[in-house]
């Protein structure tokens, strides 16, 4: 499968660690009333989806950076790649 990085083009999925879904950027408010229930909920409960999905893929054998892949759980088809701290910053999350 090959990964086109934002920054460095077509990149072979080796070079990437798969770290799970996207959704991992939007982390819960620790100040919120619910906040024990929500950071449960953050990390144990993981959708596991045939088809369309943002995942969370790290450059470990390249620059280190974090990118936000589309792809196809059923066909491995990657429809979309950006970079992971421009998607934190178009939800308004701090880095």
């Amino acid at each position: 499968m090959i990964i086109n990085h934002p920054l460095l083009g077509p990149r072979d999925s080796a070079e990437f660690t798969y770290m799970g879904d996207a959704r991992l950027i939007d982390r819960p408010d620790a100040g919120s009333d619910t906040a024990a229930q929500d950071f449960y909920d953050y990390g144990y409960l993981r959708d596991n989806p045939a088809g369309w999905h943002e995942e969370l893929w790290f450059h470990e054998a390249g620059d280190r950076s974090w990118l936000v892949v589309t792809r196809n759980t059923l066909t491995h088809e990657i429809s979309d790649v950006k970079l992971a701290r421009d998607v934190a910053r178009s939800r308004g999350r701090k880095l």
